[in-house]
């Protein structure tokens, strides 16, 4: 039997990303461009990551020198590094086995850095206990989301197993949701009101998996991505409240929590909301909470550490759960460490506090900016609309194509906005997402753009886009 026919059907049924197309292309000009084939540009420029480090903002100075003097301990006796950067990094080799960081930890994670989460998570939530036991490291978001839908999703069930998921949506969460053998059941998020998300669509959403699956969980992401909305007290209650009524259990992708713009929005996670409620709500209903060290301003996307924290899960799930992130031994110790440095940041009075104080608020200060000068342009511009983008680390502008360019792209067998993201690719040099692989409403069409990047870096995208944004309308009117 050949390997082809031993690959799982779910696996098989994962549609291909129109992504893969772009960046195909977006290597082939990086190649032409060092091999100084001439083009209207010098630099291809990534706005599909939200990786903010490898788009120009620089990392935060105390968590690069603790994790410099933990990989290389005699750092340690240098006069080069604040006093409060060696005592936090001497503490944290005393926690790893045989004092290096090279070691194995605990499954779950280095015990140490577990309470540093627990205590920033009751300090996020306003005194809502959180529990070491109830956390789990991983090798960032996606992985803990991985563990924890192969509890949920059961490939032989059936009917099968369905996941509430928004649209639209990070790509990645559907395709797992769909390799495992689980039903995506798609609610859409209102445009018109900000990418607000509504409880009716979720009853409309629910409706529609009748005869269909077994709906099990609802999934969300806030702030959103890539939608940039920031979910109200109310709009959180009203989810919870929901998924109590249908007995779903519940997801909150919160990565994105740090980054919040909007003036009148704030970051409340799921968890200090339902424990706010009280019973019957804050005893009953099951929530797993993810974040990692990857988004928001530590921007560490290669170091690979996440967290799940889990509330009022059965003890045997419990188990379950800790086998399944046995069978990868530890996540990354480096991960681990930043974890702990994100957490638990410089206090005022520490010798670092003033710089790593200074570095936040001007990268804070710079996306702010970002989103800001994005919304403005793209909203000037003929055939584009941006709703307000209230936090997060993306913009999901609307694109009102001409019908010439429709008719065009479906004679090149593309999705309107996958031709437009390669027109803006090969004139202008600028790689954005196209909203097909998020999911839209019928009929409409999209692109994602990537607001973790310099000041710099943003204004010459805009120029870049508004020249030829111009000349695509005139040529397709």
């Amino acid at each position: 039997m050949s390997v082809l026919q031993q690959i799982s059907p779910h696996v098989k049924n994962i549609k291909p990303l129109d992504y893969a197309l772009l960046t195909k292309r977006a290597n082939q000009i990086k190649e032409e461009l060092r091999q100084g084939v001439k083009k209207p540009y010098k630099q291809l420029l990534d706005l599909t990551w939200g990786d903010s480090h490898r788009t120009g903002v620089k990392p935060l100075s105390f968590v690069r020198q603790v994790l410099a003097a933990c990989l290389y301990p005699e750092l340690l006796n240098s006069d080069k590094l604040p006093m409060d950067v060696k005592q936090r990094a001497k503490r944290l080799l005393g926690i790893c086995g045989g004092g290096s960081i090279g070691s194995y930890t605990a499954t779950a994670g280095i015990p140490e850095v577990l309470h540093r989460i627990a205590e920033f998570l009751t300090r996020r939530d306003c005194g809502a206990p959180s529990y070491p036991k109830n956390i789990f490291i991983s090798p960032g978001c996606q992985w803990s989301l991985m563990n924890i839908l192969k509890v949920l999703v059961n490939s032989e069930a059936s009917p099968r197993i369905g996941v509430l998921t928004p649209v639209p949506c990070y790509p990645t969460t559907t395709q797992s949701i769909m390799g495992l053998g689980g039903v995506v059941v798609p609610y859409h998020l209102s445009e018109k009101q900000g990418w607000e998300l509504q409880i009716e669509e979720l009853h409309r959403a629910l409706e529609s998996a009748k005869g269909v699956c077994n709906p099990f969980a609802l999934y969300v992401i806030n702030p959103g991505n890539p939608s940039g909305n920031v979910q109200s007290r109310k709009s959180i209650e009203e989810v919870i409240k929901f998924a109590s009524e249908k007995r779903l259990f519940l997801l909150a992708d919160e990565i994105y929590q740090d980054l919040v713009y909007g003036e009148k929005s704030e970051f409340i996670s799921y968890k200090r909301v339902l424990t706010e409620m009280g019973p019957p709500f804050s005893n009953t209903v099951e929530l797993a909470s993810f974040h990692s060290i990857s988004k928001g301003f530590t921007g560490e996307c290669g170091l690979r550490g996440g967290y799940v924290e889990l509330v009022n899960l059965d003890p045997a799930v419990m188990k379950h759960i800790y086998k399944l992130f046995s069978k990868d031994i530890c996540a990354p110790v480096l991960g681990q460490i930043a974890l702990e440095l994100m957490v638990n940041p410089p206090q005022p009075g520490d010798p670092s506090s003033p710089l790593y104080k200074m570095e936040t608020q001007y990268i804070k200060a710079s996306l702010t900016q970002n989103v800001k000068r994005l919304h403005d342009v793209v909203n000037s511009l003929p055939g584009f609309c941006c709703q307000p983008v209230q936090g997060g680390g993306f913009a999901f502008p609307r694109l009102n194509l001409p019908t010439p360019a429709i008719q065009k792209a479906k004679r090149a067998g593309m999705q309107p906005d996958t031709f437009y993201s390669i027109k803006l690719l090969e004139d202008a040099g600028v790689l954005v997402t196209p909203g097909c692989d998020y999911g839209q409403k019928e009929g409409t069409h999209h692109v994602r753009f990537g607001i973790m990047t310099s000041k710099d870096i943003m204004e010459e995208v805009l120029k870049r886009l508004t020249n030829f944004h111009t000349r695509f309308m005139k040529d397709f009117s």
